[in-house]
This record gives C-alpha cells, structure tokens and sequence, in this order.
C-alpha cells in the first residue's frame, strides 16, 4: 500500500473517531463533560487551595462521615450568656450563631442610640462578590436604616474595576501588583485587602483615578484617605481634584500610614505617584465616618485559605484606623469538584484563617457564609452539585468550631436543586454556568443575607432589653448527655 493510501486510511480512521466521540458524549454519563465555558485567561485559584488539594488525606470513608453527620445534626448548641445575654439553643442542623455576633449587634444598637457612631464590616469573597455583587446590596440595606455614606475601602487595581458600579476607578498598566492568592513572601506585607501595590514610576507616570457611582449612598468619595506601608525613602502624590492639583509627601514611617486627600466630599480626583517606586501602596478609603461601612475585598479563585498568611500586627494597624466589628467569610465557589466529598482539610486549613482574623482584628465579630447551590450535568439533567453540601456542613463545622455566627446560603436561596430555577426562570437571577448570580439574583442574595442579619439584631434588642429590665427570657432545659454545650465568657475578650 502506498503513502497515499496510508494517509487516507488514517484520515478516515480519525473521522470515524471523532464521529464516535461526538455520538458517545451524549450518553457518558456523570460530570464528564463541564456544561458552561471557561475563560481560562480569567480563571485564578490560590495557591494554598491547590496545595491542600494536593495533600487531601481520603483516609476517611464517605459512610463514615455521613455517620457522623448524622448525628452532629440533631445535637443541641446551648450558649452560657455572654454580657447577660443568651440566645436559645439550637442544632447543628439550623445552625445560625447568632451569640457569636453580640459585640456587632451591640454595636449596631449604640450606633442606633446615637447616629454619630460608626459600625464597619468587612467582606471577604470570591468571583461571588466580584464587581461588588451581593455586597453592594448589603451595604445598601444598612445605610438605609442605620445611615452612614461612602463604599469604604477600595484597592489601586481590580480584575472588576470597570464592571463595577458603586465607585469608577481606572489606573496606568505599570502598577507591580503582588495578591495573596499567589504569592507566598511578598516584598511587603498585604493589606487589609489581600493585595500590595508599587508605582512602577521609573520610566512612565504611575497614576490612578477614582469617580464615585450612580447608586445612593456612593455618589460622592467621602473623605478620600490613601493608605500605604512602610519603606525607607520617601515618595510623592499628586491629586487632581478638577483644575486643582493638591501636591503632597509621603511619609512611610510606619506600618500602616494614612494621608487624606482632602476633608468633604468630592465627585472624582487623580492621583500621581512620583518617585514612590519603593512604597506599598494598599488603597483609598471613602466614607463619612458615621453610620455603616462596609468594605469588599473579593478576589476571584480565593478559597479564603489566603486570609491565613496575614500579618497580625499590620492587620491590627489597619484596624486602629478603620476598626472593624463584623468580618464576613463569604467562600466555597473556587472549593468545589476537587474529586472528594471529605472537606476536613479545608475544615481545617479555614479555622486556621478564623483564628488569624481573630488575633488580627482582636474582638472583632466573624460571620461565615456559604456555598450557594451549584448544579452539574447529571445523565443529560442539571442537578446540584453533590459536593455542594458536603462543603456547606464543613463550612458549618469550623463555623461552630470557632465561634462564628453562619448564614447557609444553600438553603437560604431554596436548597436543593434551586440553581436551576434560578437560571431557568424568567426573568433569570443566575447565569447559565449555574454557579455565579447576576445583578438580579446577587441583589435577591444581599438583601436574604441583611434580612438572617438584621433578624437577630432585632432577637438581640429583645434579649438585651430583659436584661435591662430584668425580665430573664424562658429557661433552656439543660442538654442531654450527647449535647454539643459551647461555653464563651465575655464578647470582649
């Protein structure tokens, strides 16, 4: 047989195949094939999660942790009262930990006493929160009744700069960037923000620019504060404001400095570093100082894992300046479809990040949120994912392991199977990945999260005005011998 005929034996060999793989798609059955396409150009997963993956022990049967699930689901949770106050019992399974968000609720209460306090929550998330999803809304819902103006704190660069709506912000291309989601030893510590920035400034301007949004609440900068690390020499900043340029020194003595760009509220300004090559640079702060804050620090493909490398006494720098009463953990996007329905690792990798944000932000409380539902292709049907709630108990687990309040957001948008009524309704509230909210569904998703909030703040004035008065709320019964009995002291210490 000559070349010819080999090539076009081979030829048809390859179709026949590939007419094959096409006929055989249809049928092979569970997860084979990913239903939505990636841009794999946008797609970052942190580093620790693909370490911890890596390491995954599967010593654990699936029989054998359902076992144990199984009967952490019906023990009681039965709070000693912290500062006379206590919450009831409850399950593992309608597991909320409400009393571990005493010392913010107190806040919010002497905040509604008096409108010229300031409560400050920060926001930690993945793609979830991109572009401020979900958090913009929460904000919002807060400074409705509580007060306070501005967006907070806002990093120099985003991957969702230009879709994001409550504040504008473009920058030059030469900003050196170092993010925690991969990067182990960075030239500098990060910020509150995960991320650590330098003006590149040697041959080209380095600048960036900042317009407030179109939503209430954010259509103005209020109180534009730059905040930077420290360095051993000198630098410069520049700020346009309209037709007037504001020229100013920058002083990296300590950790964490601040340098105000100017007091009021202004529409947009422009800020010039110069010769500031050596600073971190971490971000600006807006707000009015009254009121509610609340600060988004999403970061596509981070699992939170990330949080655990900050440094303690930075962190505790950047909060004698913005002081925090509420971090929320809002994860699991990126967590997902490792091959293993056993999250002890990520259990354990996460109450390591809870215990860092604990003596980082000292006294500070922590909320966790998570997983949503998220469907899969099964057998030609899209279907929750099964990992889906093997991680959302996990997730529940370090939640009550270290003392944090917890929202479940797979059962607070519908539980099984709701992704997909929330892609296939009209009008939709999720994309067609079946994993990620769009604007509709994220603003349904920030006001069910303010509404589990706001429900045990108002539990919370109900319980603190008995102790005032002194009307004890009705007793517990004591828990039986299998009971899971959580003991804290005091919200201060």
């Amino acid at each position: 047989m000559n070349t010819k005929s080999y090539f076009f034996q081979s030829f048809a060999i390859v179709a026949l195949a590939f007419v094959a793989f096409i006929g055989f798609k249809q049928i092979l059955p569970d997860k084979i094939f990913s239903d939505s396409k990636v841009d794999s150009k946008n797609v970052l997963i942190d580093s620790l999660l693909l370490e911890s993956v890596a390491k995954d022990s599967l010593s654990l049967k699936s029989d054998s942790i359902e076992e144990s699930e199984r009967k952490l689901g019906q023990q009681k949770i039965v709070y000693d009262a912290s500062e006379g106050i206590e919450f009831p019992s409850e399950t593992f399974d309608n597991y909320k930990g409400y009393q571990y968000l005493i010392s913010f609720y107190e806040k919010l209460y002497q905040l509604e006493q008096n409108p010229q306090r300031h409560v400050r929550i920060a926001y930690y998330g993945d793609s979830m929160t991109d572009g401020d999803l979900i958090v913009q809304d929460v904000r919002n819902n807060y400074q409705d009744r509580f007060g306070g103006n501005g967006v907070g704190f806002v990093s120099i660069t985003s991957e969702s700069a230009a879709s994001r709506g409550s504040v504008r912000s473009t920058y030059s291309k030469n900003w050196k960037t170092q993010s925690y989601l991969n990067v182990k030893r960075p030239a500098s510590p990060f910020g509150v923000n995960g991320h650590v920035f330098f003006a590149n400034d040697q041959t080209n301007p380095t600048w960036v620019q900042y317009e407030a949004g179109l939503p209430k609440h954010t259509t103005t900068l209020d109180n534009p504060t730059l905040f930077y690390g420290r360095a051993s020499k000198r630098g410069n900043v520049n700020f346009i404001i309209g037709k007037d340029t504001l020229k100013k020194s920058l002083s990296p003595n300590n950790l964490v400095n601040t340098l105000k760009v100017t007091s009021g509220s202004i529409k947009a300004f422009k800020a010039n570093f110069i010769h500031a090559d050596s600073i971190p640079i971490y971000g600006f702060n807006f707000d009015n100082g009254i009121g509610v804050h609340v600060d988004n620090f999403s970061q596509r493909g981070n699992s939170g894992l990330p949080i655990s490398m900050f440094d303690a006494s930075v962190m505790q720098a950047f909060d004698n300046n913005l002081k925090y009463d509420l971090i929320v953990l809002h994860y699991g996007t990126n967590v997902l479809n490792y091959g293993t329905k056993n999250y002890f690792w990520y259990e354990k990798g996460m109450t390591k990040t809870v215990n860092k944000i604990k003596e980082s932000f000292p006294g500070v409380s922590i909320l966790i949120v998570s997983t949503a539902d998220k469907s899969t292709k099964y057998d030609l049907e899209m279907k929750t994912d099964s990992a889906v709630v093997p991680l959302m108990k996990a997730q529940k687990k370090y939640a009550l392991e270290t003392e944090s309040g917890f929202v479940n957001l797979y059962t607070l948008m519908g539980g099984d199977g709701s992704m997909v009524k929330w892609v296939d309704e009209t009008p939709a509230k999720a994309n067609k990945d079946y994993t990620h909210f769009n604007q509709r569904g994220a603003k349904a998703i920030g006001n069910l999260l303010y509404s589990q909030l706001n429900n045990g703040y108002e539990q919370y004035k109900i319980l603190r005005q008995k102790r005032e008065t002194g009307v004890r709320p009705k007793a517990i019964r004591k828990p039986k011998a299998d009971s899971v009995s959580v003991e804290k002291d005091s919200v201060n210490e």
